[in-house]
């Protein structure tokens, strides 16, 4: 199995020997699995924000269900974004929307096919690591709006040094601001209304400086 495919996979099921049978699959596919006996153990890993982000539930176990476990799972504050994979013997169409509609993001009857299982599984793997890319891509671009939001609105600049105030109250040159709060970067220049000004009045005063010295000095 390729290394992006392998991760963290939680198996919750009440039968000892299809536990075993699963979690041994699994390990041998370059997973590192976490077992539950019932769904009662499930939910006090979600509880203390330890459970995996791949999930393997049997459908029928006693007390709290795998289905349940979905619908409690989605019903969270925020939603959860656990890919969740039902385990049944049930193969009706009713019970397939159930599990959809319960949350489940896809099953595999029981008894289960290796093969099918380890594909159902690279897939569920490949959508959560999809699902972090975008979540980094995400959080890049409200990074980079929240620089262009500081760009927007009044900008207290100084009528005299042309400083400007920053958020923290710190004044700082217009460019240095600029380059702090967005992606510009500066290069120096003269304008020909600051060379007229400024510059060609010190050119002047220094070749005045020069044609009055001595020669050779």
């Amino acid at each position: 199995m390729d290394t992006e495919a392998r991760t963290r996979v939680l198996v919750a099921e009440d039968q000892p020997v299809d536990r075993r049978l699963l979690t041994r699959h699994l390990e041998m596919w370059g997973h590192e699995v976490v077992t539950c006996a019932d769904g009662a153990q499930v939910w006090d890993l979600v509880e203390r924000g330890e459970v995996p982000g791949l999930m393997v539930l049997d459908w029928g176990m006693p007390g709290m269900d795998g289905v349940e476990i979905c619908r409690r799972l989605r019903a969270r504050e925020g939603g959860s974004t656990a890919y969740i994979l039902l385990l049944t013997a049930r193969s009706e169409p009713e019970h397939v929307k159930e599990a959809l509609e319960a949350g489940a993001n896809d099953f595999v009857t029981k008894p289960f096919d290796p093969v099918v299982l380890e594909a159902r599984l690279r897939n569920g793997a490949r959508t959560l690591h999809l699902q972090e890319r975008l979540g980094d891509r995400v959080e890049a671009l409200e990074a980079a709006l929240t620089k262009v939001k500081r760009l927007h609105g009044l900008l207290p600049i100084c009528s005299y040094c042309k400083r400007v105030r920053s958020d923290e109250n710190y004044w700082s040159q217009v460019e240095a601001y600029l380059a702090e709060n967005s992606d510009m970067r500066f290069t120096h220049a003269i304008c020909p209304t600051c060379f007229e000004d400024k510059v060609e009045p010190q050119l002047r005063e220094i070749e005045a400086e020069y044609d009055g010295q001595e020669p050779g000095k």
